[in-house]
């Protein structure tokens, strides 16, 4: 996992003359020097922050930055909590496939399918079959006419590389 690597230019680190001055749940200082802005940040026991270094004058908010940044990992947590994982199941044919071990692999996909995740199946094409890319079309097909009842496609059937793509989703 990789850390945010943004410098954070704060308290002595500031190099400006004068900035816009914000105190945190507060009021306003308007635009004052840093040396007052810090001498206010020491008194309040804070960090003075700066906000928007391109702005003109600067900007910075006086606050307690550890406080700041422990907030906004547990909003990331949070967000990452929230997020919904989408399964994909990966269905592989091949031209010359036989009639019954379409159904077998048809009634997987249904099981996937009842199940919430989403299947993408392929079509492999060997040697001389890149000859004739539209028998795998015809499988994806016919895998289809099989499945629609319970399915819905996402994206029809597309010739990428040596493959034939077909990528369906649960019905609603």
């Amino acid at each position: 996992m990789s850390k945010k690597t943004d410098r954070v230019i704060m308290n002595d680190d500031i190099r400006v003359s004068e900035l816009r001055c914000n105190v945190d749940g507060a009021e306003s200082l308007g635009i004052i020097s840093t040396d007052e802005a810090m001498k206010k940040a020491n008194e309040l026991g804070l960090d003075l922050v700066l906000i928007a270094p391109d702005a003109t004058p600067p900007v910075a908010k006086i606050m307690d930055y550890g406080k700041y940044r422990y907030q906004e990992e547990r909003k990331l947590k949070e967000q990452k909590k929230n997020q919904v994982k989408i399964d994909v199941k990966e269905i592989k044919l091949s031209v010359k496939i036989a009639e019954n071990d379409i159904n077998y692999k048809v009634k997987h996909a249904k099981e996937f399918l009842s199940e919430g995740k989403h299947v993408k199946f392929r079509v492999f094409l060997k040697g001389r079959e890149m000859a004739n890319p539209e028998s795998a079309k015809d499988v994806l097909l016919r895998v289809w006419t099989m499945i629609e009842d319970v399915a819905v496609m996402d994206k029809e059937p597309k010739f990428e590389g040596r493959y034939y793509n077909m990528y369906v989703v649960p019905q609603k």
